[in-house]
């Protein structure tokens, strides 16, 4: 248990710094990833996305780890482990000279921010122990969190254009330390809650799998499918996911409890968190390439250019989480996937020379407007109901799914967006020129778009179909203020 806490105050600031942190670095890449290209010289837009995808993997594989680990060994303690390997991962991400160096330290940041985030809230809930101080403390939490994402998308465009896109790597060092040190001085240190064993062959295991899946896909994109370092992944990526099932099945104290699946709601949940960050990544990941390398924009216009979809998810989520207890959840899980459908239908048809007012901001707003209401509601319908004790377990899945899901998702339609860009310049007779390429792109941009729009149509299937919901109380609501915390932290950074 923790001794009574003299500086309350100062400590939620230090834990919400860190998460800031992290989210921040959700979000600052997105917008540097033409410079990363760049100056690192990615052959292609299939080893580009490693850049986002390798952090997402390792992040989402060891999140449910971490938050064990936090009980097993003390909060604290992994919390500043989290910190330091966060901070050295991403100073060493600054100094990287090729491909291969940063996405090995991206997959050593996710890493990092695996431990730090599931130990900074667990602190949180435990150093507000009263309902009233906890919700408050929360507020604050969520509202860090959530400027994290906005900031990202600003401070990455300043910092790629007028200083150098190493430095949205570096800024994260400074921060790291301060939080540290008040760590040491602020924040309680606790003990051990737990003594049961860590399952770290089924983090490694499904990790290692993930990331063998992703890589087929990447290699698909350049190889073809029929390409033996294509086939080879698939097969290993296969036989990890097996040895992952198999373990979890066995070992007395799995990472994922399997029987939680039997709950037809936290399946639901879980499987619209792996669809709908699928599309929004790729989202992400092809409006910076197309914002700078089609329209010409700056990276802090880029970043401007951003900041509509996390503030139309900050309105909507604010507003869904006051009247939650007034609707049933399967009615808007039902059509929210729609309206982000809709968003990326109307990206599908953006032109070369675009306008932003005319042919980005509607869609943005479509999109954003269905995620946030997916994010919300299906934490809510997923955890209703669920006994306390399994209360955090499903909250980390559901944040666990969303970045698997995502970087998965990314992958796919990177192989589908460059196997249509490949495809239209192959029948060139001649060298193409740069307005033929970026034509190209666009049409690889829009094959894209159409495939991440088939994930929310099937998102809104499973609402429709495995989704069994009532409207949740107040009660409830209030019963179980991780969900709430939890679900909005992950939002702007996903």
């Amino acid at each position: 248990m923790l001794h009574k806490v003299k500086h309350k105050g100062i400590a939620l600031l230090v834990l919400a710094a860190a998460q800031f942190m992290v989210v921040l670095d959700a979000t600052i890449t997105n917008v540097a990833l033409p410079a990363i290209r760049d100056a690192l010289k990615f052959a292609s837009q299939a080893d580009l996305q490693w850049v986002v995808t390798m952090y997402a993997l390792t992040f989402g594989g060891f999140l449910l780890l971490g938050g064990r680990l936090a009980d097993l060994y003390g909060r604290r303690r992994i919390f500043l482990a989290g910190t330091v390997l966060f901070a050295t991962a991403s100073l060493f991400a600054g100094f990287a000279q090729d491909p291969t160096q940063i996405i090995i330290l991206r997959g050593i940041q996710g890493l990092g921010g695996a431990l730090l985030s599931p130990s900074a809230l667990s602190l949180v809930l435990t150093i507000f122990s009263e309902t009233k101080e906890r919700n408050r403390a929360l507020g604050v939490w969520s509202m860090v969190a959530a400027g994290g994402g906005a900031v990202g998308l600003l401070l990455g465009g300043i910092l790629t254009q007028y200083v150098d896109w190493r430095w949205i790597f570096f800024i994260n060092v400074p921060i790291a330390i301060l939080v540290a040190i008040m760590t040491f001085r602020f924040v309680p240190g606790g003990k051990p809650e737990k003594t049961e064993s860590v399952d770290v062959v089924g983090a490694f295991s499904v990790t290692g799998s993930l990331i063998a899946l992703v890589f087929a896909l990447a290699k698909a994109a350049e190889n073809g499918w029929s390409a033996s370092v294509t086939i080879t992944s698939f097969v290993v990526s296969a036989v990890l996911m097996a040895a992952f099932i198999i373990n979890e099945l066995r070992v007395k104290h799995p990472l994922i409890n399997l029987a939680s699946f039997r709950r037809r709601n936290v399946t639901g949940g879980a499987l619209m968190m792996l669809l709908m960050p699928a599309s929004m990544f790729g989202f992400f990941f092809y409006i910076s390439i197309y914002l700078q390398q089609i329209l010409g924009y700056t990276p802090t216009q880029t970043g401007l250019a951003d900041l509509p979809f996390t503030a139309t998810i900050l309105v909507v989520a604010g507003v869904l989480s006051r009247f939650a207890t007034r609707v049933n959840p399967k009615v808007i899980l039902s059509i929210a996937p729609l309206f982000a459908a809709a968003g990326l239908l109307f990206f599908a048809r953006m032109p070369v020379h675009a306008t932003y007012l005319t042919d980005i901001l509607p869609g943005m707003i479509l999109m954003s407007t269905g995620m946030a209401a997916v994010f919300v509601m299906a934490t809510i319908a997923a955890t209703n109901g669920i006994p306390h004790q399994l209360s955090g377990f499903v909250s980390g899945l559901l944040n666990t799914s969303q970045q698997i899901g995502g970087a998965i998702g990314l992958a796919v339609l990177t192989v589908i967006s460059t196997a249509a860009t490949k495809s239209q310049l192959a029948d060139l007779k001649a060298i193409p020129t740069q307005g033929v390429v970026n034509d190209a792109l666009v049409h690889g941009f829009h094959q894209g778009f159409l495939a991440a729009t088939i994930f929310a149509v099937l998102a809104s299937g499973i609402a429709i179909f495995v989704f069994k919901t009532h409207k949740a109380t107040a009660t409830e609501e209030l019963g179980e203020p991780v969900n709430e915390a939890e679900a909005l932290a992950a939002i702007p950074g996903a």
